[in-house]
């Protein structure tokens, strides 16, 4: 088996990725820290065209070195948006007639895998700050939570990662298990 050459990945622009069908899924950023994983998330975002990524309260924005490291370029062509505060892009996507779920560990959390998609319906994800997690006001705006299970000894996944698996999950859902041309 030989890796594939970056010139055989056939890759679209950013240009090409704007006009691009999107997963319906906008990513909140609630107090994010690390600007690596600002960076991380808006590179997998752009792996699964995600709609867009909210960036809220202390999370930084782009343009900045650090979030350029991981981000390699996706701060350019995935669509985000800074919002001070994050009860605010809540509000905001849901008036918008987004489902919005905290991921989260609540009581009366939807576990991931039993996690259903209602096709043609636009949803959005809050993922928390590295310590405290997503805002317990933030949660109670939002539309539910949603759980990823683990069963080691941590009681948490690093946002991004975090992230990652969640996108994918939407991402995959939303095109019933069949890859996204």
């Amino acid at each position: 088996m030989q890796k594939l050459k970056i010139t055989e990945m056939n890759r679209l622009t950013p240009e090409e990725f704007r006009k691009a069908e999107k997963t319906p899924l906008v990513v909140v950023l609630d107090n994010v820290r690390s600007l690596h994983n600002v960076g991380s998330v808006l590179r997998t975002a752009d792996a699964f065209r995600v709609e867009a990524v909210y960036l809220c309260g202390i999370t930084s924005t782009p343009p900045h070195a650090e979030i350029h490291k991981t981000a390699l370029g996706a701060e350019d062509s995935v669509a985000w948006q800074y919002f001070e505060d994050t009860h605010e892009a809540v509000r905001t996507l849901q008036t918008q007639g987004y489902m919005v779920y905290a991921i989260e560990q609540a009581h009366g959390s939807t576990l991931l895998p039993g996690l259903h998609l209602t096709p043609g319906k636009r949803y959005a994800v809050v993922l928390g700050n590295e310590v405290k997690g997503v805002q317990q006001s933030v949660v109670d705006l939002c539309d539910g939570c949603i759980e990823i299970p683990q069963y080691g000894t941590k009681h948490s996944l690093n946002v991004s990662v975090t992230a990652g698996i969640i996108m994918w999950a939407f991402f995959d859902g939303e095109k019933g298990g069949k890859k996204k041309g």
